[in-house]
């Protein structure tokens, strides 16, 4: 069948919660119409979205929209995949928002979690003052963005110290960890000049609001990431286990007590010397 691009104009105060809701009745409904909704992308500040179908006409992607929220699209054209693929790059791994696990299938809740934290902020600030304390948080960020960008993460919010941030594949979520302790190189064992950076990772499925992420999966990753040492990649047994078959070297560190978890928490390090 033939591939659709259709847009949706005029969507007033619309936020990205209310799309991806729309998205999900499409998918609801697709299969009366013999249509496969792909993915979508919303325009926040234009107030458009996009949503891109395989289907036999554009009647039937106007008729599963009408059906499934009423929201018709105001055009459709017909788009080919090498053509697609040149103006979007890899559009089948980037869904927004929407995680996979590593063998591809669609899961519209799983979601991998990372918090990253620049140790000993406030002593930088205390011996070495506040200028070199924002250059050394300015490195920090940039390194940690550039490896965003390298791995497809999406910058949920800066936590003041870090960044907490989510991954639609578990292992995009590794990769990333590893480009970010790597950016920031080996101590040499100098002094707090150095800027060490600490890592923990889990993946569950979080509540999604206004663009922010809460829940168990979150905590979880956020008290691994205060657990692991300067320079430690630390992450839950469920990334260990959603990573088979992948190049990935695990140690495990144990169950540990974590503060507001009942049980202890088996967690694992990522080594970067393998």
């Amino acid at each position: 069948m033939p591939i659709f691009m259709d847009i949706h104009e005029n969507l007033g105060d619309a936020t990205e919660e209310d799309i991806k809701n729309a998205h999900q009745a499409d998918l609801a409904i697709q299969d009366d119409f013999g249509v496969e909704f792909l993915t979508f992308w919303f325009n926040n500040p234009d107030g458009q979205a996009f949503c891109l179908i395989d289907a036999p006409t554009t009647d039937a992607v106007t008729a599963a929209h009408k059906k499934a929220h009423g929201l018709v699209p105001h055009n459709i054209v017909q788009v080919d995949r090498p053509t697609l693929s040149r103006f979007m790059g890899n559009w089948e791994q980037n869904v927004p928002d929407i995680a996979r696990l590593d063998n591809q299938h669609l899961d519209s809740g799983l979601r991998a979690i990372m918090f990253t934290d620049l140790v000993g902020s406030t002593e930088i600030s205390t011996r070495h003052g506040d200028t070199r304390a924002m250059e050394v948080l300015a490195r920090h960020d940039q390194i940690v963005r550039d490896a965003l960008a390298a791995t497809s993460g999406r910058e949920v919010k800066h936590t003041g110290d870090g960044i907490f941030a989510s991954f639609s594949y578990v292992s995009s979520a590794v990769d990333c960890a590893v480009q970010i302790q790597r950016g920031f190189g080996e101590p040499t064992g100098v002094d707090s000049n150095e800027p060490r950076v600490r890592i923990g990772i889990s993946v569950g499925e979080p509540v999604s609001q206004h663009e922010d992420l809460f829940g168990a999966v979150v905590n979880l990753a956020s008290r691994i990431c205060g657990h692991a040492g300067p320079g430690q990649i630390l992450v839950s047994s469920a990334v260990r286990e959603l990573s088979v078959g992948k190049p990935i070297v695990f140690q495990d560190r144990g169950p540990i007590a974590l503060k507001g978890f009942d049980d202890p928490v088996r967690l694992f390090e990522v080594p970067l010397s393998e």
